[in-house]
C-alpha cells in the first residue's frame, strides 16, 4: 500500500486542526480582547476506486485514518490489505481509495445519522450483530483514571476548546487517541488508527467525550470494545443495542462517579448495585 506524502508538508497537515481567532472575553471585570483559536471545520470527501462515497464535515487532521476506519466501520474492507493505493489530495480535503477489487460498488442505501458534522452510515442499525463475547473486566478507578488521562491527552481540545475526543485503551492505559470535530469521526479515526498500526481493538476499552448514540455503539460494536464510556448521556437506542450485544455502557463518566446502563458485570463494584 502507498500512501502519497509531499515532503515537509505531511507534517504541517498532521498539525491542522485550529485557526487563530480573536474574541472578546466577558466576565468579572471589564471586557477584554484575546487571541485565541477556534477548532478547524472543513468539508471532507472520500472517495473508492475514483468515485465519490461519502462527504461530510470533519477536522482536517488524520485524514488518512479516518479514511480506512470509516470504509471499515461500514464493512467495505476487512483488512488494510484490501487497499491498494491511497492517496490525499492537493488541497487535503479529499481521501482517494484505490481497492485491489476494481469491481467495488457503491452502497444504494443512504442512513443520514444524528452525528456532529453529518455522518453518513450505510448499516441499517436494526441489524443483528453477534452479541461480543469478551472476559474484559475494569474497575470505577481504573475508568476514571482513563477518562483524566484522554481529557489531558486532548491536544487540540485544550488548545481551542469545540472538538471530540475517543481513546482505545486497556484497564491500565490509554493505546490511540485521536480529536475531531464530529464524535462519530473520533471512531472511523480511531478504527483506521489501529488498522494502520497493526492494534488489534478487540477486546479492549473505547472512551468518548460525546454522547453515545445508535450510531456510535454500532461502530463499537465493529471495533470490538466490550467497555464503553463516555463524559455524557447514552440514548435508548444505544441502551437497548448494547443490552443485545453484550455490551457496557458506561456515562457520565467524571472523577468518582459514572452510570453503568448495560451489563454491569464488567466494572468490579465494591458492593453489589
Amino acid at each position: 500500500m502507498q500512501v502519497a506524502r509531499n515532503g515537509s508538508k505531511a507534517a504541517v497537515i498532521q498539525e491542522r486542526g485550529v485557526q487563530p481567532s480573536h474574541y472578546i472575553s466577558v466576565g468579572v471585570g471589564e471586557p477584554q480582547p484575546v487571541d485565541g483559536w477556534v477548532v478547524e471545520e472543513a468539508q471532507i470527501c472520500i472517495s473508492v476506486n475514483g468515485e465519490e462515497l461519502a462527504t461530510f464535515m470533519a477536522s482536517p487532521r488524520d485524514l488518512e485514518r479516518m479514511a480506512v476506519g470509516f470504509l471499515a466501520n461500514e464493512g467495505i474492507i476487512g483488512s488494510v490489505a484490501e487497499i491498494r493505493h491511497l492517496h490525499l489530495s492537493k488541497n487535503n480535503t479529499c481521501v482517494d481509495v484505490w481497492l485491489h477489487d476494481m469491481n467495488f460498488e457503491k452502497p444504494r442505501k443512504f442512513i443520514i445519522t444524528a452525528g456532529c458534522g453529518g455522518g453518513v452510515t450505510f448499516d441499517d442499525l436494526s441489524g443483528q450483530h453477534e452479541p461480543l463475547v469478551s472476559d474484559l473486566t475494569a474497575t470505577p478507578e481504573e475508568l476514571a483514571s482513563l477518562m483524566r488521562e484522554m481529557h489531558l491527552g486532548a491536544e487540540l481540545y485544550q488548545q481551542a476548546r469545540g472538538i471530540h475526543t475517543a481513546v482505545l485503551a486497556t484497564p491500565d492505559k490509554p493505546l490511540l487517541q485521536v480529536e475531531d470535530i464530529g464524535r462519530h469521526n473520533c471512531l472511523d479515526k480511531l478504527r483506521g488508527a489501529a488498522l494502520l498500526d497493526g492494534l488489534e481493538t478487540e477486546g479492549k476499552i473505547l472512551l468518548s467525550s460525546g454522547r453515545i448514540s445508535s450510531e456510535m455503539i454500532n461502530k463499537a460494536r465493529r471495533l470490538g470494545t466490550p467497555i464503553v464510556c463516555s463524559r455524557t448521556s447514552p440514548t435508548s437506542l444505544s441502551v437497548a443495542l448494547a443490552e443485545a450485544w453484550n455490551i457496557t455502557i458506561v456515562a457520565y463518566l467524571r472523577q468518582d462517579r459514572m452510570r453503568i446502563y448495560s451489563h454491569p458485570e464488567r466494572i468490579l463494584l465494591n458492593s453489589e448495585p
